[in-house]
Order: C-alpha cells, then sequence, then structure tokens
C-alpha cells in the first residue's frame, strides 16, 4: 500500500505507476490541458510526467483532447477522511465485511430459507457466501451511495413496485397482455432475488449498526470531529483500551484525536503508548513508531484545523440523510477536507482558500499543458472547471488511495451541483492507487515485533 512502501520503505514506484497510466491516458484520450495538485505525492507525479514527456520528446498526441482537468490530491492533506466510519450502503459492507475487486463474502445464514436450514450441512452453513457487487444490479446501483439510513425506506418501496408488478397478471385477459406480462417475468424475477439478497444483507449490516459498541465508537468519532476536548485523554478511548477492543478501532479513535486536535500533547501522547503496550505487549511498539512516522500521531503544534474545519465546512449540522443538500451526508455530518478542496477548485477557484492551503501539508501545483491550436476545444474561454457547450470531463486522482464514502460524495456532488447551477454535459471520473478503509490503513502500517526464542532447548 501507499503508505507502507512511500513512507516506510522510501518506496515510491506507486507514484511512477500512477505518472505512466496518466501518460498512457493522455495518449489514448489527448493532453490533459490543466493540471492542479496538493501534496509532496501529487507534486512529484507532475515532476515524473514532465520527464516522461521530454523523453518522448515533446511529441503531443494528435487527439482533441476528450479530458480538460486533472486533480491530482495526496492521501496526507487528508487524514481524517479514511479514518471515519463510512455511513453509505456500500461503505459499511466495506467496512465490516470488507469488499475485495466487486467481491464481498458474507454469513450464509441470511440468505438460506427454513427448509435450505435443515437440509444444508453444517460444514455448508459455515462456509461463507460470495456477492459480485456493481451497478449491472439495478437494486445496488440506486442503493450503495445512499447513507444507510435512508436504505430501509428505498428497499420497502421497491418491494412494493415488484409486488404490484407481479400482480398485474392478475388483470391480463387477453392473449397479448399475458405475453407482455411473461417477456416481463424474467427482469422481475431477478429484481426479487435483488431485492431479496439486498435485504439479508441491510440486515446483516443493522445488526452491526444496532450495537451499542458501533453506536458508541461513531459517537467518539463526532465528537472529536467536532473538536469537543480533544487535548485531553479520551475517556471512551480508554475503555476501549481497558476492554481490549480490537487495536485497528483504537487507533484509529486515537489518530482521529490527533488530527482534530493538531497533534497529541506529549503527556497524552505517552499516555496512550504506554496503555497499548501494557495492554496489547511490546510487540505493538514498531506500529506506534510506523503510526508517527506516516504523520498520523504527531506532537501538537500550530492550530489549524479549527480554521481549516470553519473555512471549509468540514462540519455541516443538521445534514439531511434522506434528501441530501450537501455532501456531508455520507458520514452523517462530516465532509471530507479532499472533495471540499475539489468543490473550492471548481467554484470558486483555489484562490479564496489560499491561507487553508497553506496550513495543509505539501505544495500547491498548477500546470498548464500547451495543446495546439487546431487540437483545442471551442466555446472554451477560460480554464475552469465547466464548460457550457461541450461534454466536460475532469480526472479526480487521490494518490495513497480512497474509500467508498469519499468516491461516493465526489459522484454525487458533481451532479448535484452542476444540476442546481443548470450546467449540463459535465463528467467526472475519479481513479485512485487504492480502495481503502481505516482498519485496511491501519493494518498497512502496522508491524509486529516477533519475539525470538533464546533457549535452543
Amino acid at each position: 500500500m501507499y503508505w507502507q512502501e512511500c513512507y516506510l520503505e522510501n518506496d515510491f514506484t506507486c507514484l511512477f505507476y500512477a505518472a505512466q497510466s496518466l501518460m498512457i491516458l493522455q495518449a489514448l484520450y489527448g493532453t490533459i490541458p490543466y493540471i492542479y495538485g496538493k501534496g509532496d505525492g501529487a507534486k512529484q507525479v507532475v515532476e515524473m510526467l514532465r520527464k516522461m514527456k521530454m523523453e518522448t520528446g515533446g511529441v503531443e498526441p494528435q487527439i482533441t483532447p476528450q479530458i480538460d482537468n486533472l486533480l491530482l490530491i495526496d492521501r496526507n492533506v487528508d487524514l481524517l477522511t479514511p479514518l471515519l466510519t463510512q455511513l453509505t450502503y456500500e461503505g459499511l459492507i466495506d467496512e465490516i465485511f470488507n469488499i475485495k475487486n466487486t467481491n464481498v463474502k458474507l454469513p450464509p445464514q441470511k440468505f438460506l430459507t427454513a427448509e435450505e436450514k435443515k437440509n444444508v450441512k453444517e460444514e455448508a452453513l459455515e462456509e461463507p457466501k460470495k456477492f459480485i457487487l456493481n451497478s449491472a444490479d439495478e437494486l445496488y446501483a440506486e442503493l450503495r451511495d445512499k447513507n444507510f439510513n435512508a436504505v430501509g425506506g428505498i428497499v420497502s418501496r421497491k418491494a412494493k413496485t415488484i409486488t404490484a408488478e407481479f400482480d398485474e397478471r392478475h388483470a391480463a385477459k387477453t392473449v397479448g397482455e399475458m405475453k407482455q406480462f411473461v417477456s416481463k417475468l424474467p427482469h422481475l424475477q431477478a429484481a426479487r432475488a435483488s431485492l431479496a439478497t439486498h435485504t439479508s444483507i441491510a440486515e446483516l449490516i443493522k445488526e452491526v449498526t444496532d450495537s451499542d459498541e458501533f453506536l458508541d465508537a461513531l459517537r467518539c468519532q463526532q465528537e472529536l470531529t467536532h473538536g469537543l476536548e480533544t487535548d485531553k485523554i479520551n475517556p471512551y478511548i480508554e475503555d476501549c483500551i481497558a476492554k481490549m477492543e480490537p487495536l485497528s478501532k483504537v487507533l484509529r479513535l486515537i489518530c482521529i484525536q490527533s488530527f482534530c486536535n493538531d497533534g497529541l500533547k506529549p503527556k497524552v501522547l505517552d499516555y496512550y503508548k504506554r496503555e497499548i503496550i501494557q495492554a496489547y505487549g511490546f510487540e505493538h511498539l514498531v506500529t506506534l513508531c510506523n503510526l508517527e512516522k506516516g504523520g498520523f500521531l504527531r506532537p501538537h503544534s500550530t492550530k489549524s484545523y479549527q480554521t481549516i474545519r470553519k473555512t471549509l465546512r468540514l462540519i455541516v449540522e443538521d445534514v439531511n440523510e434522506q434528501n441530501p443538500n450537501d455532501i456531508a451526508y455520507v458520514y452523517s455530518g462530516y465532509a471530507p477536507l479532499s472533495v471540499r478542496l475539489a468543490q473550492f477548485l471548481a467554484r470558486p477557484g483555489w484562490r479564496s482558500i489560499t491561507e487553508v492551503l497553506n496550513m495543509l501539508p505539501g505544495p500547491k501545483v498548477e500546470e498548464v499543458q500547451q495543446i495546439p491550436m487546431g487540437l483545442r476545444k471551442r466555446n472554451r474561454s477560460s480554464p475552469r472547471l465547466y464548460c457550457w457547450h461541450n461534454t466536460y470531463l475532469d480526472w479526480q486522482f487521490p494518490n495513497g488511495g480512497t474509500d467508498c464514502g469519499s468516491e461516493t460524495i465526489s459522484r454525487r456532488w458533481c451532479t448535484s451541483l452542476l444540476t442546481a447551477c443548470k450546467i449540463g454535459g459535465v463528467d467526472y471520473v475519479i481513479a485512485s492507487t487504492h480502495m481503502i478503509t481505516g482498519d485496511r490503513l491501519i493494518t498497512a502500517l502496522s508491524e509486529t515485533i516477533k519475539p525470538v526464542k533464546l533457549n535452543p532447548f
């Protein structure tokens, strides 16, 4: 993973591959006129692009550009977002069950009827059931980006619709009407099977989200992101350590507190380290060092989070989770910093948040690539993120990984913003080096010391 390779092993191969893939992309779809970026990784990728371009002799692909802007964001610019719990349907599936290459393995009990449970052997009940999750499934395409609190209503409406469509067979009197119903039958049966599957998945998720452990952890995260008592030892984190909760959960919360407090006071950081080593063992000392090296745990510095939070409106009170009008619905009140940066770049531009950009780690990058006159698009007056007449395509490329929640926000925010502004014909594409969750991020930085047996006998 990006963090392990770049920050622990000083191996920047993944950035080279990112630059190489962007060169191939430009060879296929034309030179990207405007490149924006933030962070050390973004700067390195842009420098690699320049070198690769020089190696080709400066020969431009003779293709009219189909991508108008490229936004590169180093994950180091926004460490907080992947540590928070995603609250969309797809995000929670990934958090709880781990989606890998659109595949997820789930406990089989929920997907069997009472008769099947009687006839199936116990060994088969222990084997996880595999599902493919993608937008080819109409119901999943509708549910994946929704806040989980809105999923129940959608599933209920879908069930009523499918039932009503099946009941149409009773109203069919003529041969033509029967034939029409029979032609729809395969689609209806597939829809009913999909409904049963996602109802069962939602029940599995609800068992977790209704638990006290999940709700208490979520409450702690929201208090920290709101800046409440982040400079003190957190009682909930203390309790988690005392109860020997999973170490990844404890480390996620401590890292969130570190980010929201602009680092931890030496006494607080030392206390957490001491408690973790005493509770979980000295083997995890290297993991703590890796988190410090990666910037997740750091000593207290100049306060900037409060300014960033207020300027970029990272916290949105009373967000509407059912019919959202702000990107913060994905995390029930928190808007990811990286996506807010994309939003401000689109309108009114990064010049309006220069102070905030200077507070964030890494340099700002703005690169203009010259396009031959004959290949330039018409009706293009300025390097903005919108174009009234032409189909417009923007690429967002987070170096270091993105999560389902941030990807959801990028997709939905673009659609809702352009609709509100009555601007059409704009497509956004999100590419990333990895798909991550907080647990995967912590695991990538985890390294356990293996005790050596000194007694050869």
